[in-house]
């Protein structure tokens, strides 16, 4: 098979689930970024501190309910029809979207963060859904294409969100995801049945108990073949994620402060970054033929390393000779296409890198408790990226710069490709 397999978009098999998947997070980002752009251009003009303060906590709000609800998602998208979960989760959506109308309307930023928590609690239960009922539609030989297929979407539906958060205005934004919120639920209303895999379980509704049970269920009992491919696919994707949450997240002051550069050149960094990562995910599977394999994930994992520590060294060289210069301004510096070959290489290789991974996470889990172990997938990426924003802003507090920031996690990921050799070579030997 080659890759991406477009001639899945399609077939009623995939292509309704891909529409839910690329709506929801385009959905996501624009309702989160339009109150913040709300925020720190209206509300909170004067009170640069207070718009800081705001998205800090909007992030917390939205990574909240995986923190506590994954494991509930879990067990019910192993318990019920996947297909009328997903419909249920659509049409909740658009009960969410009319709260974040109601605020991007009045600028009612308490009424933001109850969508955005909402939001937070739909992706949440969505989570499991999405990737342990490609399973149950798609052949063996077409997963690699689908998760390919589906993570190049999903970025390039992020960055339309963000984009298009920044060029309309806020109450134009809430009619628009109002929108995509409607066509969710009705592309939502073509998936085909998604039964589940075995009788029905009980639910544990006590969430820390729930939490631990699943954690425990994939790292020791969700292995369908043994081989641990399981446990070190989730830390590798969550790794990836954590990774790239700090990356985007380090643009905006990378720009101003070390590039001396104005915001269309961190709008352009993040282009790049977004189409390149899609490109790795389709191009991968080229590579593979369709085959579910990690044999390109070290060497995916040293191209994501070598092209942190690279970007951390053109960064720290980099010397502006135009004051908040514009994107053609900063191309014309030495050393500015670097940097974007950097980025490019960062971004491609986390691409190459992630969809094996989960198509790892969904072929090697055990049928009947794959969302549970994908829920456990979502728990290890939240704690993951806290852990390791926690310790960024530990190190710029500490007087690490933004490029310093960069090599730390060029070092980290060269401990995952060592992770990853070593894991292939004992594979080998077995």
């Amino acid at each position: 098979m080659s890759a991406p397999d477009l001639s899945l978009l399609t077939k009623r098999r995939f292509a309704p689930m891909f529409a839910v998947q690329f709506l929801g997070a385009f959905n996501d980002n624009l309702l989160k970024f339009a109150m913040l752009f709300l925020a720190n251009f209206s509300i909170y003009a004067e009170q640069p501190e207070r718009a800081e303060m705001l998205a800090a906590i909007a992030s917390g709000v939205f990574i909240a309910p995986y923190f506590l609800f994954s494991a509930l998602a879990g067990q019910l998208a192993d318990r019920i029809d996947k297909a009328r979960l997903v419909r249920w989760v659509k049409l909740a959506e658009v009960a969410i979207m009319t709260i974040g109308l109601y605020g991007l309307w009045f600028q009612v930023i308490p009424a933001l963060l109850v969508a955005l928590f909402l939001m937070g609690l739909h992706s949440t239960i969505f989570g499991p859904v999405k990737f342990s009922i490609l399973p149950q539609h798609l052949e063996r030989q077409e997963i690699m294409g689908g998760t390919g297929l589906f993570e190049a979407g999903t970025f390039l539906a992020i960055l339309g969100g963000q984009l298009l958060a920044g060029v309309v205005s806020a109450w134009t934004a809430g009619l628009i995801a109002m929108g995509v919120a409607v066509s969710g639920y009705l592309a939502a209303r073509a998936i085909p049945p998604a039964p589940p895999l075995r009788g029905e379980h009980p639910i544990d509704w006590n969430v820390w108990r729930g939490t631990l049970h699943i954690l425990r269920t994939a790292r020791h009992g969700g292995d369908a073949r043994g081989d641990g491919k399981v446990w070190l696919s989730i830390l590798g994707i969550s790794w990836f994620f954590a990774a790239g949450a700090v990356l985007v997240s380090e643009f905006a002051p990378l720009v101003s402060g070390t590039l001396g550069a104005q915001q269309e050149v961190a709008t352009l960094f993040l282009v790049i970054f977004s189409v390149m990562i899609a490109l790795g995910s389709v191009t991968v599977n080229r590579l593979l033929g369709g085959q579910v394999s990690t044999r390109y994930v070290p060497i995916s994992a040293l191209g994501l390393a070598l092209g942190l520590f690279d970007l951390w060294l053109s960064t720290s060289g980099f010397s502006a000779s135009v004051e908040a210069a514009s994107v053609r301004e900063f191309l014309a510096e030495p050393g500015a296409w670097r940097i974007l070959v950097d980025l490019v290489l960062i971004a491609f290789s986390g691409g190459m890198f992630v969809v094996p991974l989960y198509a790892v996470l969904q072929m090697h889990s055990l049928p009947e408790e794959r969302s549970r172990i994908i829920a456990a997938n979502n728990i290890v990426n939240a704690a993951v990226t806290v852990v390791v924003v926690l310790a960024v802003t530990g190190l710029l507090a500490w007087g690490v710069d933004v490029p310093g920031v960069m090599g730390v996690l060029g070092l980290g990921s060269m401990v995952v490709a060592l992770v990853g050799f070593q894991a292939q070579r004992r594979t080998r030997e077995g």
